[in-house]
């Protein structure tokens, strides 16, 4: 966690947040995926009341007919169309079709901003200033992304800035899902002429207590709905991670890469290693871990990670200012649930990149803190940005 953290990011980076409307000129250059829009054209699916609040689709174009969709259901992308190697536009996210899908879905995370603590909390139990806290149980024996209702499950207020730009905000009550402090967040979505998803995260509160803000967008470089994800290529700027025990929870040491099927600081296919017989991945059922970055220059952005699509060309660079990657290979998808386009969520044809710090840092001392005071600001940045290959 960053407190009142400057980002020195390259000028394109800075000009996406404050981008205006771009020209509507058609581009020849640029065709349509229209199987994966034709459902997200009725914004009705989306207009909802829950709990009092409305809920709605929200669209951000920018001048090369990019098109990221989002619903105020949980601040998450429902779909992120980016052309292909033959210009294409290909959708990239997986998502459903409406509102109802989302809280009927069996897996409740797609494309959502998690929060207040994303990732395990051993036992679901942490402690401040001698004071112990309970979060419930959603992830025996562990609590799992902000416990039972997250923030993938309220409903936030929404402001689109422009055409490029929109802003969610929530307030998270003191003690909501055992977590102390009233928390004041915003996610700031940001679709950059260059391609880029921006997304920067602020929260402040007044009372001490632990924040650990990610998204967590499924991908699937060649499209939703193109198969698995197995042959997609993964570089990882990391040396390190933190092993697990059978429950996810990291055993407090930081190991190296070298020599095992964790090893991706040279580009390689997602699924050439993930079979392997090792311990660590039988606990995730593939991938599901957290890399330890390697360090950028202070204050600047670090580049994470690159995928890219076999078969779309599709490259996807990560950037962030967070410690953490939680790399998950999608193994517990069961296609018990029907994407906007129709295919299924079958098992590992989406993954996460999800910029984070550590999980159960609360209780590991020796990671990076995740502590938030009153009068600290927290505030961090990840971009998604998409090209193809030559």
């Amino acid at each position: 966690m960053m407190l009142h953290r400057k980002l020195m990011l390259p000028c394109f980076f800075l000009f996406a947040l404050f981008a205006c409307n771009s020209s509507t000129k058609k581009d020849p250059g640029i065709s349509t995926d229209s199987s994966s829009m034709l459902n997200l054209q009725s914004k009705t699916a989306f207009q909802k009341l829950i709990d009092g609040k409305n809920t709605d689709l929200f669209i951000l174009r920018n001048k090369n007919k990019a098109e990221a969709a989002f619903t105020n259901y949980g601040a998450r992308i429902v779909s992120l169309r980016v052309p292909d190697q033959s210009g294409k536009l290909t959708d990239v996210v997986v998502g459903f079709a409406g509102v109802e899908a989302y809280r009927q879905s069996t897996e409740p995370y797609f494309g959502a901003t998690i929060g207040r603590y994303g990732n395990r909390i051993a036992g679901g139990k942490f402690k401040l200033d001698g004071q112990e806290y309970s979060i419930f149980i959603n992830n025996t024996p562990n609590a799992l992304h902000g416990g039972k209702k997250g923030f993938q499950d309220v409903v936030w207020d929404a402001r689109q800035v422009n055409d490029q730009t929109l802003e969610f905000s929530y307030l998270s009550k003191d003690m909501e899902e055992g977590f102390p402090g009233n928390l004041q967040v915003k996610v700031i979505y940001s679709l950059s002429d260059d391609n880029e998803l921006i997304i920067n995260y602020e929260a402040s509160t007044d009372k001490k207590t632990i924040v650990n803000l990610t998204n967590h967008a499924f991908f699937n470089l060649n499209g939703e709905g193109s198969g698995n994800i197995l042959n997609h290529s993964l570089k990882i700027n990391a040396a390190q991670y933190t092993p697990v025990d059978s429950t996810l929870i990291p055993l407090g040491k930081i190991e190296s890469v070298a020599g095992s099927p964790f090893d991706f600081r040279k580009a390689v296919k997602i699924g050439d290693r993930i079979e392997n017989n090792t311990i660590q991945l039988k606990y995730g059922k593939g991938y599901d871990h957290n890399y330890v970055l390697n360090p950028a220059e202070s204050g600047k952005i670090k580049s994470a990670a690159i995928a890219r699509g076999d078969q779309s060309g599709i490259v996807m660079e990560v950037y962030t200012q967070e410690p953490g990657l939680q790399f998950y290979s999608g193994n517990f998808m069961q296609g018990k649930n029907t994407f906007k386009g129709g295919s299924k969520d079958d098992f590992r044809t989406a993954f996460c990149l999800e910029t984070q710090h550590f999980p159960d840092s609360p209780n590991q001392p020796a990671f990076p803190a995740t502590v938030l005071k009153p009068g600290d600001l927290y505030k961090t940045s990840t971009v998604y940005k998409f090209s193809v290959s030559k």
